[in-house]
């Protein structure tokens, strides 16, 4: 057996659409368990279960053994046909769900389902009529249509399935393309419908070689290989693009988050692995953990170090942080971010330094942390409302960006050397490099302190000059 032989004996062109749509498949089945009354995903559910029947029963072997099994010369033919018609119909079904959406249950709506279930039922009905009249008895599993192109009835039995799939290959392909363009589609979504339109209009080229081989045969010209040859493998990359285009949406989308989430988690890694020093250790391990799950402890555990610290934050420092990371012009977000950086850094060396048992103090400056609403009213006690520094806060809010800062340690030196200059106040702990390491002390020394004698820093004025302008 040469190879074409071998591989045109495992009729490719067939098993892989089925693998294919059954992915599709099961990827969709637990919403549509779980949503079984959304009229959306049944039609959903039905079209790819249809889709995956006529490509198992469309196999040649599988043919055969449904001849054999029943009993009864090609009556595989009008069970694909039937099945096919029924595919046509699922996919009306779902473009008009998809379409009005599952909320809309207007006349109009229900009239156009009935209409369709209704057609291709008489359609289905009429199949079998058509083929019990006809006289078939040779079994052919690759080229009936065409070897029967001539028979009565089974002449207008293969008529009728390929004007039912063309007219709902076309319907599909206009509501399709009339959406695609319609505006505040997903990426995702619209990515499917072209997938959609792509495959259908494929269907279309399947019938147009059907059919031309059908009218060569009418006419005496032989064109078999265009059923024979050319409309399979067409009709099964069609249903790739088909089952990529059900699958993208859900699959993109779900993809999409997770990607998401990870990045979120591996972000904040250099955050995480700063402040672990706070408690002394990091967060436990937990095997069967999400990546939900991990990225929401790894937050929580960065933003409890920052509350530990906050007895610790110099707002002085980080005002002239933030000031000299506009002066090396550095955008506001950024430059908060390399601000809170060193503000952290300063922290963890001032913790270090000098140490203090029990639970952190809350600065009682401004904007609220906790219990907003918790305040006097009408007939009960006022309480007090729980508050930090404003710069506290936005740090808490922006994690991110203060980790994402970290990876750029030089660009921190920077911002620190114009923030702790000779007119600069660096608080209780002094300039810290990026290690955490405490800083260097005044000339008089205490830590942070400047001489009064000593020349003024022209970069520092210039970060003074730029932060009063920002605020």
């Amino acid at each position: 057996m040469s190879p074409a032989d071998f591989f045109g004996g495992l009729y490719i062109s067939f098993w892989i659409p089925t693998a294919v749509l059954t992915a599709a498949l099961v990827i969709k089945l637990p919403s549509i368990v779980k949503l079984w009354k959304d009229p959306l995903l049944r039609a959903v559910g039905g079209l790819l279960l249809l889709a995956c029947s006529v490509f198992l029963f469309a196999v040649p072997s599988v043919i055969a053994w449904t001849n054999r099994v029943v009993g009864v010369p090609n009556i595989a033919a009008p069970w694909v046909y039937s099945l096919i018609t029924a595919y046509c119909a699922a996919c009306l079904l779902l473009i008009v769900a998809w379409r009005n959406g599952p909320a809309d249950r207007s006349p109009t709506t229900r009239r156009a389902m009935r209409w369709v279930v209704s057609v291709y039922a008489a359609v289905i009905v009429v199949l079998w009529v058509l083929f019990a009249l006809a006289d078939v008895p040779q079994e052919r599993l690759r080229d009936l249509d065409t070897y029967y192109a001539t028979t009565p009835f089974m002449r207008e039995e293969i008529l009728l399935y390929l004007a039912a799939h063309t007219a709902a290959c076309l319907i599909t392909c206009h509501l399709i393309h009339s959406w695609v363009r319609a505006q505040g589609l997903d990426l995702w979504l619209r990515g499917g419908l072209k997938a959609l339109g792509i495959g259908y209009a494929l269907n279309l080229v399947y019938d147009a070689s059907k059919l031309t081989a059908l009218v060569a045969r009418w006419t005496g010209h032989d064109l078999d290989w265009l059923s024979t040859h050319v409309a399979p493998p067409v009709v099964a990359v069609a249903a790739i693009f088909i089952a990529v285009g059900f699958i993208l949406p859900h699959g993109g989308q779900y993809l999409h988050e997770r990607w998401r989430v990870r990045v979120s988690h591996r972000r904040l890694r250099p955050l995480y692995l700063l402040t672990r020093s706070v408690s002394g250790s990091g967060m436990p391990f937990a095997l069967r953990a999400t990546a939900e799950l991990r990225l929401t402890r790894r937050e929580t555990f960065i933003r409890d170090a920052l509350l530990q610290l906050a007895r610790h934050f110099d707002d002085e420092l980080h005002r002239r942080a933030y000031a000299g990371a506009l002066a090396l012009g550095h955008g506001p977000g950024r430059a908060r971010a390399l601000a809170a950086a060193v503000t952290i850094q300063d922290a963890l060396a001032a913790r270090k330094a000098s140490p203090s048992p029990g639970p952190p103090a809350v600065s009682l400056t401004s904007g609220p942390l906790i219990f907003p609403d918790l305040t006097a009213g009408p007939g009960r006690t006022g309480y007090p409302e729980f508050t930090v520094s404003s710069d506290l806060t936005d740090l808490l809010q922006d994690i991110d960006a203060v980790s994402r800062a970290l990876r750029h340690p030089a660009e921190i030196e920077e911002v620190r050397t114009l923030a702790t200059g000779p007119t600069g106040s660096t608080g209780s702990a002094g300039s810290v490099g990026p290690t955490g390491s405490a800083g260097s002390v005044g000339p008089t020394g205490s830590a942070g302190s400047a001489c009064p004698n000593d020349p003024v820093d022209p970069a520092a004025s210039a970060a003074e000059s730029s932060v009063s302008a920002h605020e």
